[in-house]
C-alpha cells in the first residue's frame, strides 16, 4: 500500500524539523517535501503531487489564508489541515480558514518541556488527523472503526422518545463541526422556543471565536457559556475549550457548571458530559443531536438520553466530514433518525414545536 504523501509549508525551521521528524515516524506516512511560504509550496504542488498538506496560517511573502484560497482554486479536493497558535488571532484566522475550505486544524505545540513531548502532541494530534482525511488512500483493514461506522442493522430496541414537550436541544460535534454549526445555526429562527448547550472540540479561545461566529451569522445569541449562567431559550451556548460543561437544576432555573474533571474520550469538554447532566435535569424533555466527528463521543451520552426516552437525531455519513461520532451513535441504535446536514435544523426545529403545540384535536 502506497503512503500518504504529505508537504509541509511552515516559515519556521524549528517547526518544519519538528512535523517532518513526527511524520517519518510513522510508517504509513512520507514527507514529499517541505515550503517555508505559500508561493513555495503553490509552485512544488503540480511538482510533488502530494495527498495532503500541512500549512502555517501566519508566513510572510504568502500567509496560508492567502494560500489556501489559491490551493482551493486549483486543487479543489486536496486535503489541507492548518497549523495554529493558540492565539485570539490564531483561532478568528482558523476558523477563517474552515470557512474558506480548510479540512481541519491542529494548533502548535506550546508550553511543552521537550523536543520529545511536542513530538508526542503532534503525533496524537496531526497524524490521526491526516489518516482520517486521507482515508480513500488506505484499505478498509486500516482506515479503523474510528474513521467510519457502519450503518445500523436493527432498530433500537429502547423505547420510543416521549411525546411532551422538548425544553432543550444538546448538540455534540467535533471534526468539521465549526461549518456544520454554521449551517445549522443559521436556519434556526429568532423566537426558537428552548435553550441550546453544546460542545464542540476546540481549545480554550478557539470556543469563543466560535460562538461569537455563529452569532454574526444566525438569529439565534451565541455565546460561550460560564459557570452559574442562567439558560434562557432563543439563546445557545459554547462549552468552553478545556472545561467541562454541565447542566445543573437550582429551584426553577437551569444554569451552567463548568469545572475541570478528568478528560473522557480524550476530551474535555466531552459531549458525554453534557449529554449526561441533560438527561439527568431534562429526562424525556431533550433533543440531543451528534454531528460530524472523529471517535465516539457522545454514544453513551445518547445512551443514557435514551434511556429517558429523550429524542435522538444524527448526521448522515454522506455529509459528515468524518462518520465517527454520529456513526457510533447509529450503529448502536440510539439515533431516531439519521439525516443529511441540510436537513438537520428542518428536523430540530420541527420536533421542538411539534412537541410544545399541545394534543392536535
Amino acid at each position: 500500500m502506497p503512503k500518504i504523501r504529505i508537504l509541509v509549508v511552515d516559515d519556521a525551521v524549528v517547526v518544519r524539523k519538528l512535523i517532518t521528524e513526527t511524520l517519518r515516524r510513522d510508517p504509513d506516512l512520507e514527507v514529499a517535501g517541505i515550503a517555508a511560504n505559500g508561493k513555495i509550496a503553490l509552485q512544488k504542488i503540480p511538482q510533488l503531487n502530494p495527498d495532503l498538506i500541512t500549512l502555517d496560517i501566519e508566513m510572510p511573502e504568502l500567509d496560508g489564508l492567502g494560500t489556501l484560497r489559491e490551493v482551493r482554486k486549483l486543487y479543489p479536493k486536496l486535503p489541507v489541515i492548518m497549523f495554529s497558535t493558540l492565539t485570539q488571532k490564531g483561532a478568528a484566522a482558523t476558523l477563517e480558514a474552515l470557512a474558506l475550505g480548510a479540512n481541519d486544524y491542529v494548533t502548535k505545540p506550546a508550553n511543552v518541556g521537550s523536543v520529545t513531548e511536542a513530538m508526542e502532541r503532534l503525533e496524537q494530534e496531526l497524524i490521526p488527523k491526516i489518516k482520517v482525511h486521507c482515508r480513500h488512500l488506505r484499505s478498509a483493514e486500516t482506515a479503523g472503526s474510528q474513521q467510519t461506522s457502519p450503518r445500523p442493522a436493527q432498530p433500537s430496541p429502547l423505547a420510543p422518545p416521549r411525546s411532551g414537550p422538548i425544553e432543550i436541544v444538546c448538540l455534540g460535534t467535533s471534526t468539521g463541526g465549526p461549518n456544520a454549526l454554521a449551517e445549522v445555526f443559521a436556519q434556526l429562527p429568532a423566537d426558537f422556543p428552548v435553550p441550546i448547550v453544546l460542545v464542540q472540540h476546540m481549545p480554550p479561545m478557539f470556543t469563543a471565536m466560535l460562538a461569537e461566529r455563529l452569532t454574526a451569522h444566525s438569529p439565534v445569541i451565541c455565546q460561550e457559556g460560564a459557570d452559574g449562567q442562567v439558560i434562557e431559550r432563543g439563546h445557545a451556548y459554547v462549552a468552553p475549550g478545556g472545561r467541562h460543561m454541565e447542566v445543573q437544576r437550582t429551584g426553577t432555573r437551569a444554569v451552567l457548571h463548568l469545572h475541570d474533571g478528568t478528560p473522557e474520550n480524550s476530551c474535555r469538554p466531552a459531549v458525554d458530559v453534557l449529554f449526561r447532566s441533560v438527561a439527568a435535569v431534562f429526562g424525556g424533555a431533550a433533543l440531543g443531536v451528534v454531528m460530524t466527528g472523529m471517535g465516539q463521543d457522545g454514544l453513551r451520552g445518547c445512551e443514557i438520553l435514551r434511556e429517558k426516552r429523550g429524542h435522538v437525531v444524527v448526521q448522515d455519513e454522506a455529509t459528515s466530514v468524518v462518520w465517527g461520532m454520529p456513526g457510533y451513535v447509529a450503529r448502536a441504535g440510539y439515533a431516531d433518525k439519521i439525516l443529511p446536514l441540510n436537513q438537520l435544523a428542518g428536523e430540530i426545529i420541527r420536533r421542538v414545536r411539534e412537541s410544545r403545540a399541545g394534543p392536535r384535536p
